[in-house]
């Protein structure tokens, strides 16, 4: 080939590839995000913190890095009780908890968490993803710029500690006991005193005689919180939380910045974590339960139906009340009662009719 000739094709070649250089896309590096998340959990604090520590892992996982998440346990670097505020201020990116404690906030938040005699988990989960209860809760966070997403249930609570026996509605005045939500409220109304106290305070509280009496969760929690050491009775069951909810809340602003696969492995995980936490109490509360009974020697005592009925009186003027104080509430409230309705005419004949007939099968051992 002549000089020339190799010169010229030579040229065009390379103008070729400038050409392609020029129009090809940029690739750039992912960006990252590195959060992180505040909750109202003590640390090491089973199913609870962990779950909070789990999602944090998925997301990171899933993400493949792009969202890096460092999880603080209530105190470690906002106070339990601040998380919701640190979150809609944006000085932290997610939080977790359980959104009746917001209630001096917005009253409608009560209704995400728990309902006295309300729903179990299958009908808050049916509420969330069934009907409208998630777009509702989504809507009563919004104006605190805050994104939730179901957080997984701790399933049927317990009635409580106590360190008195309740045998009438009249044993509950002048009592003292750490109790949240519409359910504290209705302890007030029956003439009790609420003390809404953080997770790691409850036991030298009860221990040292500042509250008489305190819920928590359920036996697998209340084993490891020792409750058993400074309360002499165990009453079930949690009418005040039939099938409680978790949370957890991303800072709005922030998530709606997200590129839409983000956001999607963000509720992804939420998801996968809410049935984690349910699978995780449902299978370990019957275990420490045994314990409690025959080790512990724990006297485990049922409500007498009387108390029940007449809590449940109480429990129906609170939540008309509670409902009646905004706009939002009456909105949630309204939804919530009609879907009860739906998922309780089935529930007595399928759930309800299926238990009466296994339950002399499975005792209570001690």
């Amino acid at each position: 080939m002549k000089r020339r000739d190799f010169l010229k094709k030579a040229g065009v070649g390379a103008a070729a590839v400038a050409a392609t250089a020029v129009n090809a896309p940029v690739v750039r590096a992912a960006k990252t995000y590195n959060w992180k998340m505040v909750t109202t959990w003590p640390p090491k604090l089973p199913v609870l913190q962990d779950g909070c520590e789990r999602l944090a892992k998925r997301i990171g996982e899933l993400s493949d890095g792009r969202i890096k998440i460092q999880v603080f346990a209530a105190g470690e670097l906002v106070p339990a009780l601040e998380s919701f505020q640190a979150v809609s201020d944006g000085t932290v990116e997610v939080g977790s908890g359980a959104s009746y404690y917001w209630a001096g906030k917005e009253p409608a938040t009560q209704w995400f968490a728990a309902v006295p005699f309300g729903m179990n988990a299958q009908g808050m989960s049916a509420w969330f993803y069934g009907g409208d209860g998630l777009k509702l809760w989504e809507e009563t966070y919004a104006p605190f710029n805050l994104v939730p997403r179901p957080g997984g249930s701790t399933g049927v609570q317990m009635g409580g500690w106590f360190n008195k026996k309740i045998e009438s509605i009249d044993d509950f005045k002048g009592l003292k006991m750490r109790i949240p939500g519409l359910g504290g409220k209705v302890l007030a109304k029956a003439g009790g005193t609420v003390v809404l106290l953080p997770g790691g305070e409850i036991f030298t509280s009860l221990e040292r005689g500042v509250i008489d009496a305190t819920e928590w969760v359920g036996p697998l929690h209340d084993l490891r919180m020792g409750f058993y050491e400074a309360a002499k009775y165990y009453y079930y069951p949690g009418w005040h939380e039939p099938g409680t909810y978790l949370e957890y809340f991303f800072n709005k602003k922030i998530y709606d910045g997200l590129p839409k696969d983000l956001q999607n492995i963000i509720d992804a995980a939420c998801t996968e974590t809410e049935h984690w936490v349910l699978a995780q109490f449902e299978a370990l509360n019957g275990q420490a339960l045994q314990t409690l009974i025959n080790e512990k020697k724990v006297q485990l005592l049922q409500f007498p139906d009387k108390v029940l009925d007449d809590l449940r009186k109480l429990s129906d003027e609170v939540v008309a009340e509670e409902a009646a104080k905004t706009p939002m509430a009456t909105k949630v409230n309204k939804s919530f009662k009609d879907f009860q309705k739906v998922v309780g005419t089935w529930g007595t004949i399928s759930e309800k009719a299926y238990y009466d007939i296994i339950q002399p099968k499975f005792p209570l051992k001690g």
